[in-house]
């Protein structure tokens, strides 16, 4: 993906067919799924691809255990036919993840294993292996150091795991090889209506060179995720709220916390709300709470109750219990729950089904969701462009589509795994060009000098953070580490985009306070 291609395709094209508005999981997927249609689609995204609630979700790949527990068996359906057919199209990020869930009363393991079996069974031909009762060796030979006081077994099932944002840039990479111009940094910053009051265009402000662009779009999907009611009221003022923000906040520990290479899963915490410890690119990831917030912005934080809950109810199953200077990382995200039509109890209590609605004026929002079920999101949100843009009709294509990298029976444990079938081409391009490339930019970190020159290039990435956050996952497995490493990216992003000293003074600077934020003070 080349930025100044794609800004020239921009002003060179008329008429657009599907304008997307929003560049994270929704967002992405509607382009992809417009692409491979055959329709003229541009998507902008106003910060990086991913860059919100869509870079910092527990990493799975999932139907949702609690949504069967509360009854929502439909959205469970759905969300395990999904994880199968994400599985095997992009084989190269989703991997089979076996998950315990430790007994410790006498009940609790035939209970669980009859809910997982029924899971299981939803899945159909796409179930990805069977869940079954194992008792408390089996239960410690696949996590050593659980806590052993009064264990009497597990359950064992299986579910998806991936990585959020390099899926994310997978997809904009599909929806750029299937014609679609895909731009980060691009604002919608007004909306065009015709004589009739209806939408057909946009004002976008891309904000790396000042410029204003006036596009032309039969169609407009709002898929700004948590500030969708601010792309609403701008199309109506008087556009009532259809989101409701709640936060989940993950911390990021040692590898040495859960042994073996099976995840936890814990089915009822004291908030009422499912808790995860996953082991993630030798790490492991811990999460997640769910707590309602007022305001909506790109870079949340976590509160002092959300991380002393992670800390005390890992605590309460890991033989060694985690304390604040254990924390590598710790970030927190924002998910736009669509609002409920009736008084939900509180945010764990509002289901994640999308919804999608059409103003009076043709704007169409869709919210909710999870990454998921994003391309069923997608697809549905097409096939209503079609007729609200009086396109013509054509079938989706993205149920068996392979996604950008695609590599069958990927080696998880080989270096540069995450990118697929790309990874020769970094080897051939990048690596052997110069062979300070293939240096690692940090010792406690596997990610290689190389890779900053690949996402300059080939993934749009625009910013130290972009490389650092999104490209590679640095900031959020080791946020010290990360810090350590900026100097080094600035330098070589500098290199590669034809940057100043200037530009690479202010960039390491507003990492490294970006940085602080993921950082547990002690």
């Amino acid at each position: 993906m080349n930025r100044e291609l794609m800004l020239q395709n921009l002003k060179n094209t008329d008429q657009w067919d599907i304008l997307v508005i929003g560049g994270g999981a929704t967002g992405l997927g509607a382009a992809v799924d417009a692409a491979t249609r055959g329709f003229k689609t541009l998507l902008v995204e106003q910060a990086d691809f991913a860059k919100g609630t869509s870079s910092r979700s527990t990493k799975l790949v999932h139907g949702g255990v609690r949504y069967l527990a509360q009854g929502d068996v439909s959205l469970v359906f759905e969300a395990l036919h999904e994880r199968g057919l994400l599985m095997q199209n992009a084989p190269h990020l989703v991997r089979n993840q076996a998950f315990i869930i430790p007994a410790y009363e006498w009940w609790e393991g035939p209970f669980y294993n009859i809910g997982m079996k029924v899971y299981d069974l939803m899945a159909g031909k796409l179930d990805i292996g069977p869940s079954q009762k194992i008792d408390k060796k089996e239960t410690l030979r696949a996590i050593p150091n659980l806590d052993q006081h009064g264990l009497l077994g597990g359950v064992i099932y299986y579910d998806g795991q991936f990585d959020d944002s390099r899926l994310a840039v997978n997809l904009a990479q599909t929806a750029a090889d299937n014609g679609a111009v895909v731009l980060n940094y691009v604002k919608v910053v007004g909306l065009h209506k015709d004589a009739d009051g209806l939408l057909d265009g946009a004002l976008l402000h891309d904000l790396e060179t000042d410029e204003r662009i006036s596009v032309k779009a039969r169609t407009i999907i709002n898929a700004t995720g948590i500030f969708s009611d601010q792309v609403r009221q701008m199309d109506d003022p008087q556009a009532p709220k259809t989101v409701v923000p709640s936060q989940g906040v993950h911390l990021i520990l040692n590898k040495t916390f859960l042994q073996g290479n099976s995840a936890i899963m814990i089915p009822h915490t004291s908030d009422g709300r499912v808790l995860f410890a996953v082991p993630w690119h030798n790490k492991v990831i811990v999460g997640t709470t769910d707590t309602p917030v007022n305001e909506v912005t790109l870079e949340p934080r976590p509160l002092k109750e959300e991380i002393d809950f992670l800390l005390n109810t890992s605590a309460q199953y890991l033989k060694k219990d985690p304390r604040p200077e254990d924390v590598l990382s710790i970030f927190a995200g924002l998910r736009p729950l669509a609002a409920p039509a009736g008084d939900a109890q509180s945010t764990k209590d509002i289901s994640r089904r999308h919804q999608i609605s059409v103003s009076l004026s043709g704007l169409i929002t869709i919210t909710g969701g999870k990454w998921t079920t994003y391309r069923k999101m997608a697809q549905e949100v097409i096939d209503k462009a079609i007729i609200v843009g009086g396109l013509e009709e054509k079938d989706c294509t993205t149920r068996h589509l392979p996604i950008h990298g695609y590599l069958k029976n990927t080696d998880f444990n080989a270096p540069l795994y995450y990118y697929g079938a790309d990874r020769p081409l970094i080897e051939e391009t990048v690596l052997v060009k110069d062979k300070r490339f293939k240096e690692r930019l940090h010792p406690r970190l596997p990610y290689l000098k190389g890779e900053v020159v690949w996402a300059v290039h080939h993934e749009m990435a625009r910013t130290v953070e972009d490389v650092l956050a999104r490209r590679t996952r640095a900031l959020f497995l080791d946020a010290k580490a990360s810090m350590d490493m900026a100097d080094t990216v600035a330098k070589i992003m500098a290199d590669e985009l034809g940057r100043s000293r200037k530009w690479v003074k202010r960039q390491i600077e507003d990492y490294k306070k970006l940085a602080q934020g993921y950082l547990l003070k002690k």
